[in-house]
């Protein structure tokens, strides 16, 4: 397995600290783009340090003026959450939108009498699709975006389409679901229930809670997109121009996660509505998403957790992490 020169974007942030970690036990030169947002988990420098071959550029991505030679450009930087872009889009246009569109516009750029431009590998979402009610959405699908956030994403997609089309850009665009796992910003669903309960506030549960969502490990989701990568090298011509769905194939709606989010913080089994607000709708709600990820099976990846195995040791780690 060759050494690869990656540039990561988001490397503090969730999903991307998590793929920063396995580039570097594999020995791959990572150069780690982050601004700093609220979402980034500054104390991960510290961790990455420790690697000779990690090195960090505090920057917008929007704002980044120059790439170093490099094989990949992985992009986990973007704005994610929903309700953010409801009641302001800006920053996801700027991140999501303009960002991409300058780091195209890079590797555009490079002078390739080097060596090849670097390939861009792009972590979009499956909310991209819109929402469905039956069935499961491929990669050949329309895209129906619903709220900004998942506009913004989707917006950010067809510009990779373009500029491989008309700049012969090399890229793959991988849309994960709903991601789960140690280290998440709690505004999202599980560490936001279980911060709620400790400092004994309501659940708010959007819609009555019956929206449906695929859960999928962050680790499931950074190994599928190394196996995409690994891929590359294998059968270039099956994985290169490609988009690929990443789902695992878990269920459920949002008011069965909230009551095994409460049922395992507490220890038994009890009446976990009593600790939900189910008063709010939101704008924009999709009903149920949900992914058909053969394609990536089909290049050997597979997912290993299991939601129901990991949730209470998941809520133990932020019970922990955010006692007062």
């Amino acid at each position: 397995m060759s050494k690869k020169i990656v540039y990561i974007t988001g490397c503090l942030g969730f999903m991307g600290s998590r793929f920063t970690m396995m580039a570097l036990e594999r020995g791959w030169r990572v150069y780690g783009v982050d601004k700093c947002t609220y979402a980034a988990d500054p104390k991960l420098l510290e961790k990455f340090s420790h690697f000779a071959n990690f090195h960090f550029e505090k920057k917008d991505i929007r704002k980044l003026s120059f790439l170093n030679d490099c094989d990949y450009v992985i992009n986990f930087a973007a704005e994610s959450h929903v309700e953010n872009s409801i009641v302001d889009s800006e920053q996801f246009i700027n991140s999501n939108i303009l960002g991409v569109k300058n780091l195209l516009d890079l590797i555009r750029f490079k002078h390739q009498n080097v060596g090849d431009r670097p390939t861009i590998i792009h972590i979009s979402t499956d909310e991209v699709y819109g929402d469905i009610t039956e069935g499961e959405h491929t990669e050949l699908d329309i895209l129906k975006p619903s709220n900004p956030y998942s506009s913004s994403k989707a917006s950010a997609d067809m510009l990779i389409h373009a500029w491989s089309r008309t700049y012969d850009i090399k890229y793959v665009i991988m849309r994960p679901t709903n991601n789960y796992g140690p280290g998440q910003y709690p505004e999202k669903l599980i560490p936001l229930s279980v911060k709620n309960l400790l400092r004994g506030k309501k659940i708010r549960l959007h819609n009555n809670g019956t929206p449906v969502r695929n859960w999928l490990h962050v680790d499931d989701t950074v190994t599928a997109i190394l196996s995409v990568i690994d891929g590359i090298d294998r059968y270039p011509g099956k994985v290169l121009n490609s988009i690929f769905n990443i789902s695992g194939g878990f269920e459920q709606t949002n008011s069965e996660t909230v009551r095994k989010v409460v049922e395992s913080f507490y220890g038994d089994k009890r009446d976990w509505k009593q600790y939900v607000d189910l008063s709010y709708n939101r704008l924009g709600q999709d009903v149920r998403y949900a992914l058909n990820d053969k394609k990536l099976r089909d290049i050997d990846w597979k997912p290993k957790k299991v939601f129901d195995k990991e949730i209470k040791s998941i809520v133990d780690y932020y019970n922990h992490r955010f006692k007062l």
